[in-house]
């Protein structure tokens, strides 16, 4: 045999230890870039896509495709994550935006991210809480799927039919095809190589290493990115937007609390159940911002009103990871 077993190096470990305030201090520092420098913006904004998608592939290294494949047959998780996000969700979603339907740009900003269920690094976040990321990585292209049918009904029921003529499908199938297919098939192919002997196992072998050993920096990389990148425009329009801050929040707690409990609910295991909590409260926003961006001039505070979200949510998530393995406990 020429595997032998990965020596974890002692900085690895020491910011292994530390994710909680490293992921802040990304976001802090971000923040600071972002607001120091507001020209930065756009080239911040363009690393985005290439830094989640090297996150992402990281992470789908560290699922074996055969888990994937034991998630796409788990119908109990399935069906669950998708009433979570398909018949609770949108009802909290349409209850919270009542507070902003008095203003057309924020009411579409805040129904196009609370409506559509993330699919990228939500599948990081869960594996950082011990939650079943291979089951929510099986149940992504599920979620996308549904969420690009159902997003132009909800509009038409919660803001008014002629929104639906607004709203554009190419950003979520490209965002299907370079955040999950991508990155999902660079991973199998590496776990193939893996598996071989000889230098090509050797290759596939120190990959998947790298690859774990880096998803620290690599999810600092992409807070520090996103909030960076954004900060500067949400700061310009604070005044509108602090009115949405607080519906995020709330979001954010009663979908936890929705997910833990149709999760017992449905007498799912201890790991499946911080996955449904985690896809209920995280959103869709990097997919959805294109979307927004595409509106008319008088709608111009909804993109920000998504980026507001997504500012909002790093946050939360992060406390999250520490959070939910408390809440909801390995039993004994």
């Amino acid at each position: 045999m020429d595997q032998a077993a990965p020596v974890t190096p002692p900085l690895v470990a020491w910011w292994d230890r530390r994710q909680v305030p490293l992921y802040l201090a990304a976001i802090g520092a971000g923040a600071l870039v972002g607001l120091a420098w507001p020209g930065v913006a756009p080239l911040l904004e363009h690393a985005v896509e290439p830094v989640l998608g090297l996150l992402l592939l990281a992470t789908f290294l560290g699922v074996p495709m055969a888990e994937v494949g034991r998630g796409l047959r788990d119908a109990r998780f399935l069906g669950v994550v998708v009433a979570a996000n398909f018949v609770a969700v949108p009802l909290l979603a349409w209850g919270l935006s009542r507070f902003v339907a008095d203003d057309r740009a924020l009411l579409l900003g805040v129904l196009l991210v609370l409506l559509t269920p993330c699919v990228d690094y939500v599948i990081v976040f869960t594996g950082l809480a011990g939650g079943a990321r291979a089951r929510l990585l099986a149940a992504a292209p599920l979620l996308m799927l549904l969420q690009l049918a159902l997003l132009p009904l909800f509009l038409r029921v919660f803001a008014g039919g002629d929104v639906v003529a607004l709203i554009e499908v190419g950003p979520f199938v490209r965002a299907f095809i370079v955040l999950i297919a991508l990155p999902l098939g660079a991973a199998a192919l590496i776990q193939a190589l893996a598996r071989r002997r000889g230098a090509a196992g050797r290759v596939g072998r120190r990959i998947e290493n790298g690859a774990a050993t880096g998803m620290v920096p690599l999810m600092m990389a992409t807070l520090a990115v996103v909030v960076g990148s954004q900060i500067a425009a949400v700061g310009d329009e604070l005044a509108a937007l602090v009115r949405v801050v607080p519906l995020y929040v709330a979001f954010v707690v009663v979908a936890v609390a929705l997910g833990i409990a149709v999760g017992r609910l449905a007498r799912l295991d201890v790991p499946a159940t911080r996955a449904v909590a985690f896809s209920t409260a995280t959103r869709n926003s990097l997919v959805v911002l294109p979307l927004a961006l595409a509106l008319p001039a008088p709608l111009a505070l909804a993109p920000l009103a998504v980026v507001t979200q997504t500012l909002v949510e790093l946050v939360a998530m992060v406390v999250l990871v520490r959070l939910l393995p408390r809440l909801v406990p390995h039993r004994a």
